[in-house]
């Protein structure tokens, strides 16, 4: 099990348990404070009579949203609202009936609706509580202990890659014109751009083959990665879109929190640039402004914020510009629509040396065709792995867009 499916189940077990406890502590108060207004002084009885009444109910409630929060109902309010709903009906209806049936009553139609009619009486200040209290304070506290990460957890680098399509020849091409790709040759290069990525201890992992699909191979394209949540894209070539669901599958058993954007927006990794918690998203031909307002929403509520970037240089917003581990944009003075829009802003001085993948805060992998660039960035004090990916950039590809790197 992952570290992220770990903190799920904690977050979902502990966030049943408060709510719980609250409303069940919250029913003992009411009914304490309603008998104040009594003829008699409330008594210890009272709390404990209460507290039996409501305690199966409370019991219910905590096994319902502990099941909730695993399956996924708190990752969204309007799923949290659906469970508070369920659950604050559930729980006091079964709780009661099982509680009357247990005492002597006979379970008959009868029994069933004056249960039901407890609904809209003794029950229902604690179903409206529980309703009330699962999408607001519980989902809050639920991505809050999701969100927090184990200082006992070691850094996760995993990358997955998607082996070349066997028609990788026939890759859409906008920006440059078409030249011959050699599959033998790019399959070569392929592995060892995989290899790269391990020698500097990165786990790979392969996103299941899509030998129909010619432009598969660049995967990073199809989610954008933000810690334990994963935004699965809408690429804006109909002839990607079904390129989604094996990088989908993958990222599921990662363990991941997913998200997506929906019909109309249009967005592909290749646009997003990620520098610090300033996500800058590339508005060109395959990203549009709805899909930039879906992932601004979607973000938001993690910390980032999100700034359009016009593109209409380059087939991307990675085609032309990418950030060192310190900040620093760098990108091909040709290909950059606007540079003043970033914070810093180095030029470099070949196309081919835009894209850098991080691996860490020393070491970056860049293209063989770029040695000016890797000899200005090793000026910088940075470490540089080439490798050769001239076949990929035959179809605007990068070192980028061969990997979608979790960390």
């Amino acid at each position: 099990m992952t570290s992220s499916w770990g903190r799920r189940l904690i977050a979902s077990l502990v966030v049943a348990f408060v709510v719980a406890f609250v409303v069940h502590a919250a029913m003992i108060a009411a009914f304490y404070v309603g008998s104040l207004a009594g003829s008699s002084a409330p008594s210890g009885a009272l709390i404990v009579a209460v507290s039996n009444y409501f305690s199966l109910t409370s019991v219910l409630a905590f096994v319902l949203l502990f099941v909730a929060g695993v399956v996924g109902a708190f990752d969204r309010w309007w799923t949290a609202l659906i469970a508070g709903l369920l659950v604050g009906f559930l729980s006091p209806a079964i709780g009661t009936l099982v509680t009357a049936t247990s005492g002597g009553s006979p379970f008959s139609g009868q029994l069933v609706v004056a249960v039901l009619g407890t609904l809209l009486g003794i029950n229902l200040l604690y179903g409206v509580s529980v309703a009330v209290l699962t999408p607001t304070f519980g989902r809050w506290l639920f991505r809050i202990i999701e969100g927090v990460r184990s200082r006992f957890e070691t850094e996760r680098k995993v990358a997955l890659v998607r082996i070349p399509a066997k028609n990788l020849q026939d890759g859409l091409v906008t920006h440059i014109d078409r030249t011959a790709v050699d599959a033998e040759l790019a399959d070569t290069q392929w592995d060892g751009y995989v290899s790269a990525l391990s020698r500097a201890g990165w786990q790979t992992v392969e996103v299941a083959s899509a030998d129909s699909l010619a432009d598969s191979v660049f995967v990073e394209d199809t989610a954008v990665v933000f810690g334990d949540t994963a935004v699965i894209t809408r690429p804006g070539a109909d002839s990607r879109k079904p390129e989604v669901a094996g990088t989908e599958a993958a990222l599921r058993a990662q363990g991941l929190r997913l998200e997506r954007i929906e019909e109309p927006g249009t967005l592909e990794g290749g646009d997003v640039l990620k520098v610090g918690s300033t996500v800058y998203v590339g508005r060109g031909g395959r990203t549009n402004g709805e899909g930039i307002r879906q992932l601004r929403a979607l973000v938001a509520p993690l910390g980032y914020t999100v700034v359009g970037v016009p593109v209409t240089k380059a087939l991307h917003l990675k085609t032309a510009v990418t950030a060192l581990p310190d900040g620093t944009v760098i990108g091909y003075e040709p290909l950059v629509d606007e540079p003043r829009i970033f914070e810093r802003f180095l030029p470099v001085p070949e196309a081919h040396g835009t894209a850098v993948v991080v691996l860490d805060d020393e070491t970056l992998l860049i293209s063989s065709a770029a040695p000016q660039t890797a000899a200005l960035l090793e000026d910088l004090g940075y470490t540089t792995i080439a490798v050769d990916i001239s076949e990929f950039e035959k179809l605007e590809g990068c070192v980028t867009c061969l990997s979608i790197r979790i960390r």
